[in-house]
């Protein structure tokens, strides 16, 4: 398979209203896309807790190099600019405090700046995107799922989908009959944030509104298995998910 050379640069969002923030500080996506001209599918990609930092970089990166234009939005930018951390314990809470903090049509809103700004990229494919999240950029995933342009989503161990969304309200499975693409959704059997009780109700959700859809559970994964930065890191099935995606991605956005 072709590996593109690509270039990398971080970029403003606009959105409706600028109000943002106090001092209307707009939210920054990280962009990569390759250096060839040519006409590119568009990738979302949502990030963890942990804010658009050097996995999320690096995943952003690896969509690219596949030939496609990829975009990861800093969602907690209403919360706090240029957030990134790592993985100690604190800064698993740190994380938690921002993304209890976010608010569902707030995120959808600066998803669909990301998508708008790839649209207005000559080299960008306006006729269907595709999202990709990790941990609560999962979770957001499948609500960004329900947007018009979203053709194909990855949600990698999105905790919560069953019981809740970001800034309160109705659980976000209950949106699952809003979906308008495919929803492929990997989960590790050993990830005690998410029952698997929980991965069977989604499915169920999926199956009963015949969205389409794979769910992969990985046995003896935990939750961050794609990432290897963490000790949970899973290669055997961060190696496999990563293959379904590209056979996702490729299949519906290259056409």
């Amino acid at each position: 398979m072709t590996e593109y050379a690509i270039t990398t640069t971080t970029v403003n969002l606009s959105l409706p209203d600028a109000t943002v923030r106090p001092d209307n500080f707009l939210p920054t996506a990280y962009l990569a896309q390759p250096k060839d001209p040519g006409s590119y599918p568009g990738v979302v990609v949502l990030q963890e807790i942990f804010g658009v930092n050097v996995h999320i970089r690096e995943v952003t990166e690896r969509i690219a190099k596949l030939g496609y234009v990829a975009i990861a939005p800093a969602l907690f930018q209403r919360q706090v600019r240029d957030f990134e951390t790592g993985y100690t314990p604190q800064d698993i809470e740190t994380g938690r405090s921002y993304a209890m903090q976010t608010q569902a049509p707030e995120l959808l809103m600066d998803i669909q700046a990301a998508i708008d700004h790839l649209k207005s990229l000559p080299q960008v494919k306006k006729d269907g995107f595709g999202c990709i999240g990790f941990c609560f950029g999962g979770h957001v995933a499948y609500l960004a799922a329900t947007l018009p342009d979203i053709k194909a989503t990855a949600s990698f161990y999105g905790a919560g989908i069953t019981t809740r969304t970001p800034g309160g309200g109705e659980p976000t499975l209950t949106r699952t009959r809003e979906i308008k693409g495919t929803l492929y959704a990997f989960f590790g059997t050993q990830d005690a944030s998410i029952p698997l009780e929980q991965v069977d109700e989604i499915e169920a959700a999926l199956e009963k509104y015949n969205i389409p859809h794979r769910l992969f559970r990985y046995d003896g994964a935990d939750h961050g298995f794609f990432c290897d930065l963490r000790g949970s890191y899973n290669p055997k099935a961060a190696t496999d998910a990563w293959e379904q995606v590209k056979q996702l991605f490729g299949s519906l956005l290259a056409g």
